[in-house]
C-alpha cells in the first residue's frame, strides 16, 4: 500500500516511541514541519520518562495508535530514535494501519518497526531524519530538507555518485523491493515472529557508533542464515564510525568486502542514507533497481 501525498495545511503528528526527546530541540525541529506548510500535533504522552524510553510501552503504542486511526492525522513522524521501539512490535494493531494508510516517517531505532509495518501491513514507510535529533541541528544541509518533497508529490529517487562517491563491491543489475534499515535493528530481528525477510530484495543497511568488530560479528550472523545468499541485492550507508577501541582493527571496508564481495548479487556502498549529512530519505517497501557500471540506484516513488 502507498500512502496519499501530503498536501499544504494538512495535520501532521509528532510522537516518541523511542527514546525521551528533548523537548527544547523538538520545538526547533517542529519549526522545519511549519516551514512545509503543515500543522503539527504532538502526542498525548510525548514529555513522559520511564528511565531510556519516552514513556511506557502502554503509553508509547497509545499515543502511534491514536494518530493511525484520526482522521485528521495526514502523516506520522518520528521525534527520534534511540531505543525502545522493538519493545512494541508485538503490541501494535497491525490491521489498523492496514485500514488507515498514511505516511509513517523516521529512521534508526524506527527500523524494527519499519519492517514489522511492512510485513504485517503491507504499507510503504520512509527511512528519513527525526524531528529532535535531526532537523534540529545547526548543521542540517539544504539537500537533507529537500527530500521531504517527495511528501508532497510522487517523486522518484536517482541516487548517483552526483551525491556521494559510491564504491562498487560486487558488480551487476538487480531489482526488487527495498528494504532494511540499521543493521544493529535488523539483526535484533532474527529469531523472533518478526525476523526480517530478505528473499528477492534490495536490502539497505547503515549504522551509527558501532566499531568493525561489532559491524563484522552481526555481518557474520547475516552470513550463517543465509541472508545475503536470499538477497536480489545489496546497498550500504553511511554507518558513522568511531574511533575502533581494538587495536590493531580491520578497516570497515575490509570487513564488509569478507562478507559481501563474493556474494552474486550486485553490492554498492557509499550511500549517504543514515546518521549523516546530507540524509537521502528513502521509501521502504517501494521497486528499486541497481545498476553498478552507471552507480545508479533508482527507487519508485512512495506516495499517490
Amino acid at each position: 500500500m502507498i500512502p496519499n501525498r501530503l498536501q499544504r495545511g494538512d495535520l501532521v503528528g509528532v510522537i516518541a516511541l523511542a527514546s525521551p526527546p528533548c523537548m527544547e530541540n523538538l520545538e526547533k525541529g517542529l519549526q522545519f514541519l511549519t516551514t512545509l506548510g503543515l500543522q503539527v500535533r504532538l502526542g498525548k504522552h510525548m514529555k513522559q520518562v520511564n528511565g531510556y524510553l519516552a514513556g511506557t510501552d502502554p503509553e508509547r503504542v497509545t499515543d502511534f495508535h491514536d494518530m493511525v486511526v484520526d482522521p485528521d492525522i495526514q502523516a506520522i513522524f518520528l521525534a527520534r530514535g534511540g531505543y525502545g521501539t522493538g519493545r512494541l512490535a508485538n503490541k501494535i494493531d497491525y490491521d489498523l494501519i492496514r485500514k488507515n494508510p498514511k505516511i509513517i516517517w523516521g529512521y534508526s531505532d524506527m527500523t524494527y518497526l519499519h519492517t514489522t509495518i511492512r510485513q504485517r501491513s503491507n504499507l510503504v514507510t520512509f527511512h528519513g531524519p527525526m524531528i529532535e535529533s535531526d532537523l534540529a541541528k545547526s548543521n542540517i544541509d539544504q539537500q537533507t530538507k529537500q527530500m521531504f518533497q517527495q511528501l508532497f508529490a510522487p517523486m522518484s529517487i536517482y541516487y548517483s555518485e552526483s551525491i556521494s562517491p559510491l564504491q562498487v563491491i560486487v558488480s551487476g543489475e538487480a531489482s526488487g523491493e527495498l528494504i532494511g534499515g540499521n543493521l544493529t535493528v535488523l539483526t535484533s530481528t532474527f529469531g523472533t515472529g518478526f525476523e526480517i525477510d530478505v528473499k528477492d530484495k534490495i536490502v539497505f543497511m547503515e549504522d551509527i557508533d558501532e566499531e568493525p568488530y561489532r559491524i563484522d560479528a552481526m555481518l557474520n550472523q547475516w552470513k550463517l542464515a543465509n541472508k545475503f545468499s536470499e538477497a536480489a541485492g545489496i546497498l550500504v550507508g553511511n554507518f558513522a564510525l568511531p574511533t575502533p577501541m581494538k587495536k590493531p582493527s580491520l578497516k570497515l571496508s575490509e570487513v564488509l568486502d569478507n562478507y559481501l564481495g563474493d556474494l552474486t548479487c550486485p553490492v554498492m556502498s557509499g550511500l549517504s542514507i543514515g546518521h549523516c549529512f546530507p540524509h537521502i530519505s528513502i521509501p521502504l517497501g517501494v521497486q528499486a533497481n541497481i545498476k553498478t557500471k552507471q552507480k545508479i540506484v533508482t527507487i519508485a516513488p512512495g506516495v499517490k
